[in-house]
C-alpha cells in the first residue's frame, strides 16, 4: 500500500532524508524511529504531501503523490506532528468541517462523528468548544478526524503526545483494530514501548539513512542481542552508525 523509492530531501546545507526506500503492506503497522532530527518528520511531510521531495517517488495505494497529489491526500488519514486545531469551534464542527474537506457524505456523517466521538472517549464534549479540551483530547479528536472518511491508509507523526496510560491504550486497541480490517498504519514515534508493542514492523533511521528494518525479532537478531527491549536494539544500532 506505500512503496517509497529513493526518497531524499536535501535542503542544501543538509540531506535530512538520504536514498530512503520503504515497502509496506496492507494491513501492517509500521513503526518509524530515529533520534530528534533523523528524518522522521521530513519523510511523513513529504508522505502527507506538506513537503516536496528533492528526488525519488512516495506511491500510495498505487498512485504516486508527484502525479496525483489530491488522489493521496483522500486515501490516506493524516496526523502531523504539530495540528492546527480552530478552538472556538466545539468537536463536532471540527469533525463537521474536517468531513466537508474529505466529500463525506452529509447522510452519514452524523452517524460516523457520533461513533468516532464515542470510541476515543469524547461523545461526551462533542458540543463543547475545543478550547476547553485538555491536549490528550484533542489529539483524540485529531486522529478521529482523519479517519472521517475511512482512509485505507494511516500516517501519524507522534500519535500517543500528550495522551495518558488509558488513553494510550484505547488508542493502540483502536489502531489494531484497524490494522486487523487491513488499514496500513505508518507511525513515526520517540515511544519505543509504543512501536515494540504496537508494531509489526520497525524502521530506524538516523541523520536521513535507513539503518535497519524488520520485526523486533529481526533487530534483535542484526543487533546481536537475542531478546532485548527494543530501547536497547535501538541504541546499539544508533551507537554502531554513529560516524556515518
Amino acid at each position: 500500500m506505500i512503496e517509497i523509492s529513493k526518497l531524499t530531501k536535501d535542503y542544501g546545507t543538509t540531506v535530512a532524508v538520504n536514498k530512503l526506500n520503504l515497502n509496506i503492506a496492507a494491513g501492517e503497522i509500521y513503526g518509524f524511529i530515529g533520534p530528534n532530527g533523523a528524518g522522521k518528520t521530513t519523510t511523513i511531510r513529504m508522505m502527507g504531501g506538506i513537503l516536496a521531495p528533492t528526488s525519488g517517488d512516495i506511491i500510495i495505494g498505487g498512485v504516486n503523490i508527484r502525479q496525483d497529489p489530491v488522489k493521496v491526500k483522500k486515501t490516506i488519514g493524516f496526523v502531523p506532528d504539530r495540528p492546527f486545531l480552530y478552538e472556538k469551534l466545539t468537536g463536532m464542527e471540527f469533525l463537521r468541517f474536517s468531513a466537508d474537506l474529505y466529500d463525506v457524505n452529509r447522510d452519514t456523517f452524523s452517524q460516523k462523528a457520533k461513533n468516532l466521538l464515542q470510541q476515543f472517549a469524547l461523545w461526551n464534549w462533542a458540543d463543547e468548544l475545543i478550547e476547553a479540551y485538555s491536549h490528550g483530547m484533542k489529539q483524540r479528536l485529531i486522529i478521529a478526524s482523519a479517519l472521517l472518511h475511512d482512509p485505507p491508509i494511516l500516517i501519524i507523526d507522534e500519535p500517543m503526545v500528550g495522551l495518558d496510560p488509558q488513553a494510550v491504550h484505547m488508542v493502540k486497541d483502536i489502531l489494531k483494530e484497524l490494522a486487523a480490517r487491513q488499514t496500513t498504519i505508518f507511525i513515526s514515534t520517540h515511544t519505543l514501548s509504543i512501536a515494540e508493542d504496537l508494531c509489526h514492523r520497525i524502521g530506524l533511521i538516523h541523520k536521513g539513512t535507513l539503518l535497519a528494518e524488520g520485526s523486533l525479532e529481526e533487530l534483535q537478531s542484526i543487533a546481536k542481542l537475542g531478546e532485548a527491549r527494543l530501547e536497547e536494539v535501538f541504541l546499539t544500532i544508533i551507537k554502531e552508525n554513529t560516524f556515518i
